[in-house]
C-alpha cells in the first residue's frame, strides 16, 4: 500500500513540476531533480501494479460466477481450486474446509495439474504435513521456499521428508470472523513468492471464504432436509408397521445412508431380571446377560469372495466383556462418541472390546444408547473407517434416530406383550366357552332324558294302569257274578278260570319288575346246565302255533339236524325264546308267517349259536331301534292298534341275554312293493362242544 501510494505523489508531483518528496515532508516544496529511469520504472512499477488489480478483480468475478452458477455445491470448490492454479499457473492448489470450532479438516478439494501421485491421489497430501495451527494463526499468507527442508510451517509428522522439492504460498479463509478453510498453492519447481502473489491471495481468500460458507449452508440444508426426510420416515414406518425388524433395519439403512459411515448396526440386550432398573449401574450389567445384533447395514450378501468374512448378524456376546458398551452403559442416555481409536487410553480397556466392533479397522465409533423408562434397551452403532469429529448436528439426530427406535421397540414389546395376553385370555374364554358349551349340552342331555323319563314314567303308569286295572276289573266281576245266588256249575266254573288267569296275568307281571330289577342289580344267579336249544324251540314252536291259530300265524323252523348244546341258564334261555316269539306274535301280520332259524357259527376260537327271529309286520324306525330295549318302550302306533303290552320284555330279553354273556340285535326292513316291514332278532349264545 506505501509503494501505491508513493506511485499516486509521484504522478501528482510530476504534472506540477514538483520533485517526489516523502511522506511527512511534503510542505517544503524543494524542487528536486528526477531522472528518466527513474520515471520509466515508476511508470512500470504503475501498469503491473494496475495489471495485477485487474487480474485479482477478474479472478474474484470469476469465482462469485462459479458460486452463482454452479447448482451442485459440490462442485463449487474444485472449480475454484481449478480457477485458482490456473491464475497462478501452478501444479496443485487444494481448498480445504474445516470445522468453524475447531481445527479440523472436514473436506479438501484439489486442482491437480501434473501433480505427483501423492497430491493427485490423496487432496489432503499437502495438509496433512503443514502446521495448520501456524497457518491459522497467522494474518498473512504464508509462503514457503522449499517444501523439502524443515521449515516453521511444517509439522513434525512423520513422513514429510518424503514430500516432493517445491514452493507453497497458504492462507486461512476467514467469514464472520470465523476460519472455515485454508488455501493453498504448490510449485514444484522453485519459485519466488512476490508481493502480488500473496496480495492476490489475501485478496480473493475473502471470496472463497463466502463460497465456503454458502457452500457449508448448502450442505446445511440439505443435510437437515436429509435428517428430517428420515425421521419421517421412521414416523411412518412406525405406524405402519408390524414388524420391528423392519422398522430396525429402515432406521439403520436410512441413518447410516444419511451419515455416510462405512458400517452400521443395532444391538439389543437381553435382561434375566426384566423388572430391571436405572439404579444401581454395576447390578443393572450383572444382569444384562447378551447383546445380540439384529440388524447391519450395509447388508451381507454372501459370495465367493467374502465366505470367510461373515455377517454380524445374530452375533451375541456378553455386555460386561466389552468395554464400549460397557462405557455407552454408564453414560446412558448420552451418547458414547469416539472420533479415533487413540484417544481411548489403552489403561482403561481392562475388560477387551467385543469382536463385533472391529475397532482397528473402524477407528471412528457412535454408540447411542436405545433407553425408555430408565432401561436400556440396546445400542445403536455407527462406524468408519478413517477418524471422523462427528458434529453436533449428526449427534442430534442418531439421538432423535435412537428415541424413535427405543420407542418403536417399546411398542413392539408392549403389542408382544398385550396379543400374547389377549391370546391367553381369548384361550381361556374359549375354553370356558366349550366348558360352557359342554354343560350346556349336558344339561341338554339331562333335560331330554328327564323329559324322556318323565315320559317314560308317564307311558308307564299308563300302561300298569292298564295292565292292574283291566285283570283287577274282570276279577271283580267274576267275583260279583259267583256272589250271585242259583249260578249254574258251569257259570261258576267260568268266572272262576277268569280270576284264575287275571290273578296269574298280575302275578307274571309283578315277577317281570321284580326279575328285572334283580337282573340289572346283578342279583339274580345263574345256575348253568348242559341243554339242547333244539329241543326248547321245537317244544315252544308247538304251544306258540296253537296260540297264533286265532291270528292266522304260522310258524316254521330251519334247525340243523345235531342238537343245539349249550352250558347254559335253562330258564333264562326259554324266557328269552318266549318273549321273542310272544313279541313276533303281537307284531305280526295276520296270515303271514314267522321263521326261527338256527345255526352254528366260530367266533374265532369260540364256538357260538346264532338265533335269527323274522317276522313280517308293522316296522322298527331306525330311531326306535336304539331304544326299543329299553324299559317301558314300546313302538309308536301300539295304543292305537289296541297291541297288549307293558313295555318290559324285551328289556327283560337284553338283561337276559347280557346275564348269559350273549348279544341281542335288531334290524328292520321295508318290503318292496309292500307297507310291511321284516324285523328281525338276532340271538347270539355261547356253545359247548356236544
Amino acid at each position: 500500500m506505501k509503494d501505491s501510494q508513493d506511485r499516486k505523489r509521484l504522478t501528482i508531483n510530476r504534472k506540477r513540476g514538483l520533485a517526489f518528496q516523502p511522506p511527512g515532508k511534503e510542505g517544503t516544496h524543494s524542487p528536486v531533480s528526477t531522472s528518466p529511469l527513474e520515471v520509466v520504472r515508476s511508470s512500470g512499477r504503475l501498469n503491473q501494479h494496475k495489471q495485477d488489480r485487474v487480474a485479482t478483480t477478474n479472478l474474484e468475478r470469476k469465482i462469485t460466477q462459479i458460486v452463482l452458477n454452479k447448482l451442485d455445491p459440490e462442485e463449487v470448490l474444485p472449480e475454484i481450486a481449478a480457477t485458482l492454479g490456473s491464475a497462478y499457473g501452478v501444479e496443485y492448489c487444494t481448498i480445504a474446509v474445516m470445522a468453524s470450532d475447531r481445527a479440523t479438516i472436514q473436506t479438501a478439494y484439489c486442482y491437480p495439474n501434473k501433480t505427483p501421485a501423492p497430491f493427485s491421489q490423496n487432496p489432503t497430501f499437502l495438509l496433512k504435513y503443514l502446521n495448520i495451527a501456524a497457518i491459522l494463526a497467522s494474518s498473512e499468507p504464508f509462503a514457503i521456499s522449499d517444501v523439502g527442508a524443515t521449515g516453521t510451517a511444517f509439522s513434525q509428522n512423520e513422513g514429510w521428508e518424503d514430500l516432493p522439492s517445491g514452493v507453497v504460498l497458504a492462507m486461512k479463509t476467514q467469514f464472520q470472523g470465523q476460519v472455515n478453510g485454508v488455501v493453498a498453492i504448490m510449485r514444484s519447481k522453485p519459485h519466488r513468492w512476490t508481493a502480488s502473489d500473496k496480495e492476490r491471495l489475501l485478496a480473493v481468500s475473502d471470496s472463497i471464504a463466502m463460497a465456503i460458507s454458502q457452500i457449508n449452508l448448502q450442505r446445511q440444508i440439505v443435510a437437515a432436509s436429509g435428517y428430517q426426510a428420515l425421521l419421517n420416515q421412521l414416523t411412518m414406518a412406525i405406524r405402519s408397521y408390524t414388524d420391528l425388524e423392519q422398522i430396525l433395519k429402515l432406521a439403520i439403512d436410512g441413518t447410516a445412508r444419511t451419515l455416510q459411515v462405512d458400517r452400521g448396526a443395532i444391538l439389543l440386550l437381553k435382561y434375566t431380571d426384566p423388572l430391571v432398573n436405572k439404579r444401581g449401574f454395576q447390578k443393572r450389567v450383572s444382569r444384562a446377560t447378551e447383546a445380540t445384533v439384529v440388524c447391519e447395514w450395509p447388508t451381507f450378501i454372501p459370495t465367493e469372495g467374502n465366505q470367510n468374512v461373515g455377517t454380524l448378524l445374530n452375533q451375541s456376546f456378553c455386555l460386561s466383556k466389552c468395554y464400549l458398551c460397557l462405557e455407552a452403559f454408564a453414560n446412558a442416555p448420552n451418547a458414547t462418541v469416539i472420533a479415533d481409536k487413540h484417544s481411548v487410553p489403552n489403561d482403561d480397556i481392562g475388560v477387551g472390546i467385543a469382536p463385533i466392533f472391529d475397532f482397528d479397522a473402524m477407528p471412528a465409533l457412535l454408540l447411542v444408547p436405545l433407553e425408555s423408562q430408565d432401561k436400556v434397551l440396546g445400542f445403536l452403532v455407527l462406524q468408519q473407517r478413517q477418524p471422523r469429529r462427528w458434529l453436533r448436528e449428526e449427534l442430534e439426530l442418531v439421538e432423535l434416530v435412537s428415541a424413535q427406535m427405543s420407542t418403536a421397540i417399546l411398542q413392539f414389546q408392549t403389542l408382544r406383550q398385550t396379543s400374547a395376553l389377549v391370546e391367553e385370555r381369548t384361550y381361556q374364554l374359549q375354553s370356558i366357552l366349550k366348558v360352557q358349551a359342554k354343560l350346556y349340552e349336558k344339561t341338554r342331555q339331562q333335560v331330554d332324558q328327564l323329559r324322556q323319563l318323565n315320559q317314560l314314567k308317564d307311558e308307564f303308569i299308563d300302561t300298569m294302569s292298564d295292565q292292574l286295572r283291566n285283570p283287577l276289573a274282570s276279577m271283580r266281576m267274576a267275583i260279583r257274578m259267583l256272589r250271585q245266588p242259583g249260578l249254574s256249575p258251569d257259570r261258576q266254573a267260568k268266572y272262576l278260570e277268569i280270576l284264575d288267569r287275571q290273578c296269574t296275568q298280575e302275578i307274571n307281571l309283578i315277577d317281570d319288575i321284580l326279575a328285572l330289577q334283580q337282573l340289572e342289580s346283578n342279583k339274580s344267579p345263574l345256575h348253568l346246565q348242559k341243554i339242547d336249544l333244539k329241543q326248547i324251540v321245537e317244544s315252544l314252536a308247538d304251544s306258540f302255533e296253537k296260540k297264533w291259530g286265532s291270528k292266522g300265524l304260522s310258524l316254521t323252523l330251519d334247525l340243523p339236524k345235531r342238537p343245539l348244546m349249550l352250558q347254559s341258564d335253562p330258564d333264562s334261555v326259554d324266557r328269552i325264546l318266549q318273549e321273542l316269539l310272544t313279541n313276533a306274535g303281537k307284531y305280526s301280520d295276520p296270515d303271514t308267517t314267522v321263521h326261527l332259524c338256527a345255526s352254528h357259527e366260530l367266533d374265532g376260537q369260540n364256538p357260538q349259536i346264532v338265533l335269527t327271529l323274522c317276522n313280517t309286520g308293522p316296522g322298527i324306525s331306525p330311531a326306535e331301534q336304539d331304544y326299543i330295549f329299553d324299559k317301558f318302550r314300546r313302538g309308536q302306533g301300539v295304543s292305537e292298534q289296541v297291541i297288549q303290552g307293558t313295555g318290559l320284555g324285551l328289556a327283560l330279553v337284553k338283561c337276559l341275554v347280557q346275564h348269559l354273556n350273549g348279544t341281542i340285535a335288531v334290524c328292520s326292513n321295508p318290503l318292496s312293493h309292500s307297507q310291511s316291514w321284516s324285523t328281525c332278532f338276532t340271538l347270539t349264545l355261547p356253545q359247548i362242544q356236544a
